[in-house]
């Protein structure tokens, strides 16, 4: 069995940073990509960032610039540093692997750690 476990939510004041990490634990697997996404009250869970196997990135453009997501293979973990955080980043960020499970490809996700950016 497999999990994604977060990590580092809290709260804090705009302009602030926080750094959320995940952990992936289980046997058997290999990781693909790994991703934060982020759900706010109110609104459909939208994506963060998100990190390729070999490096690659990908991030929402409300957080190029602030936001930087970096992985290490050898722990099964990814973080999501956030910077000059706003209000409007207050929401619950699930982490999502896509792991490989012998020859199946399956989508995994954590149980959420909230943030919330005070003004």
């Amino acid at each position: 069995q497999v999990q994604l476990v977060e990590s580092g939510g809290g709260l804090v004041q705009a302009g602030g940073s926080l750094r959320v990490s995940c952990t992936a634990s289980g046997s058997r697997f290999s990781i693909n990509a790994m991703g934060w996404y982020r759900q706010a009250p109110g609104k459909q869970r939208e994506l963060v960032a998100t990190i390729a196997n070999g490096g690659s990135t990908n991030y929402a453009d409300s957080v190029k610039g602030r936001f930087t997501i970096s992985r290490d293979n050898a722990k099964n973990m990814v973080y999501l540093q956030m910077n000059s955080l706003k209000s409007e980043d207050t929401a619950v960020y699930y982490c999502y692997a896509e792991l490989l499970l012998g020859t199946v490809i399956a989508d995994y996700w954590g149980q959420g750690t909230r943030v919330t950016v005070s003004s």
